[in-house]
């Protein structure tokens, strides 16, 4: 009875934490939207800095030496083109997607400084949506079988063999 009744909280617990999927990627996608439209800005700013100057954008970075600060500018800058290229391709693969899409994409879903901040800024409701609820029985199913396969596993050595 106790194995049964813990199984079903796992499912319920499975069920809540897998229900919020919708909303919450819904905000980390508006968020990546954001960070690719500022890095967008960066990224076009430098380019029309190397541009008035003659140069490409790569020969303007390679051109970034000569001091501690300059070539440090450099590396900030290189980092900052390649994670607006990598967001940016996350955007694409995230953006105009429902729920379920997004799921399929969830390694789309992967930049941790976006993600910490739309878990900060996040507020848990009751899914009342049929994408909802469909993530909330996909959870309480795993949370079910997740569970119950481990209880399954821990008395296993404390079974009456025949």
């Amino acid at each position: 009875m106790v194995l049964r009744i813990l199984t079903v909280a796992g499912g319920i617990a499975g069920a809540a934490a897998l229900s919020q999927f919708p909303e919450y990627s819904q905000q980390y996608t508006q968020r990546l939207g954001g960070a690719v439209d500022e890095l967008s800005r960066v990224v076009a700013d430098f380019d029309t800095s190397a541009q008035a100057a003659g140069l490409s954008r790569d020969k303007a970075l390679e051109l970034m030496t000569g001091s501690d600060f300059v070539t440090r500018r450099r590396v900030d800058m290189e980092r900052s083109i390649a994670r607006h290229q990598r967001l940016a391709a996350d955007l694409a693969a995230l953006d105009g997607a429902g729920p379920f899409m997004r799921a399929y994409h969830l390694g789309h879903i992967r930049d941790g400084d976006i993600a910490a901040r739309a878990w900060q800024a996040y507020q848990p409701a009751l899914p009342l949506t049929l994408e909802g609820g469909i993530f909330a029985g996909a959870g309480f199913f795993s949370g079910f079988g997740l569970l119950a396969g481990l209880l399954a596993l821990l008395r296993a050595p404390f079974r009456r063999r025949p």
